[in-house]
C-alpha cells in the first residue's frame, strides 16, 4: 500500500502540473514553460517542507511509470496525421538528420574547442534526444552516462523554453515547421511543449524525436571522426 506522503507528493505534483498547463495555455508566454516551471515549484516546495527525496522517490515511481503508456500515446496523432507524414517523408527526414547532425556536431565542436575532457565532449553529443540513446551513445565513445543524461535534461528544459520562443520570434507559425524543429531539439520535452500547442505539432515532434534519435545513433561515428579529425 501506497503511504499517505507518497499519495501527497503525487497528488501535489498533479496539481502543480495542472495549474501551470493552465497558465500557459491561457497566456501562452514562453517563460510559463510547463515541465520546467513545474519542476521548480515542486523543488522549492520539499525544500520549504523540509521533505527528503527519499520520502518523494515513491510517488516518482509511479508518475514515470506512465511514461511508457504517454510515449505509446504519440502513435495515435501520428496515425491521424500519416497521409501528411508520407507526402512530406523526404523534408522530414531531411530537415530532422540535418538538425540532428548539427546539433550533435556543434556541440561536440565548442566542447572541445573550449578544453573540456574528452569523456565531457562524447557525453554532451548526445544531448538532443532521449535519455535511452543518449546514454547508449556515451557508452560506446567512453563518455559518462550520467552526465549524458543530465545534459539530456538540461537540454530539453532549455529547448522547450528557448525554441517555443526563438520560433515566434522568426514569426514560425506553421504548426508542422514548429513540431518538427521542437521535436528535433529537445526530445520529449520539446514534444510536450508542442503538444500544448496543437494535435499537428504534437504528432511532428513526436516523428522528430523519433527519428532524432535513430539518426544520432547513425551519426555518432562520422561526427566522433570530424571531431578528431579537427582536434
Amino acid at each position: 500500500m501506497w503511504s499517505v506522503t507518497t499519495l501527497l507528493c503525487v497528488a501535489g505534483t498533479v496539481f502543480v502540473y495542472a495549474v501551470v498547463r493552465r497558465l500557459y495555455l491561457r497566456y501562452k508566454h514562453p517563460l510559463i514553460n510547463v515541465v520546467g516551471l513545474s519542476a521548480a515549484v515542486v523543488i522549492s516546495a520539499l525544500l520549504l517542507l523540509d521533505v527528503p527525496y527519499a520520502a518523494y522517490e515513491p510517488a516518482r515511481k509511479i508518475m514515470t511509470a506512465l511514461i511508457g503508456a504517454a510515449t505509446v500515446s504519440l502513435a495515435l496523432p501520428l496515425y491521424r496525421y500519416r497521409k501528411l507524414l508520407l507526402r512530406h517523408a523526404v523534408a522530414i527526414i531531411v530537415s530532422v538528420g540535418a538538425g540532428a547532425f548539427v546539433a550533435m556536431f556543434s556541440a561536440g565542436l565548442i566542447a572541445q574547442s573550449g578544453g573540456l575532457p574528452r569523456e565531457v565532449v562524447m557525453s554532451i553529443l548526445s544531448k538532443g534526444v532521449s535519455i535511452p540513446f543518449a546514454v547508449e551513445v556515451a557508452k560506446i565513445y567512453d563518455g559518462i552516462p550520467s552526465l549524458a543524461a543530465a545534459f539530456v535534461v538540461a537540454t530539453g528544459t532549455l529547448g522547450s523554453l528557448l525554441g517555443v520562443w526563438t520560433l515566434n520570434l522568426a514569426r514560425v507559425n506553421s504548426p508542422f515547421a514548429r513540431g518538427l524543429t521542437l521535436g528535433t531539439i529537445s526530445h520529449a520535452q520539446g514534444t510536450a511543449a508542442a503538444l500544448q500547442e496543437g494535435e499537428e505539432a504534437g504528432a511532428m515532434a513526436g516523428l522528430a524525436m523519433i527519428l532524432a534519435g535513430i539518426l544520432t545513433a547513425a551519426f555518432a561515428p562520422p561526427v566522433v571522426w570530424l571531431l578528431r579529425a579537427v582536434a
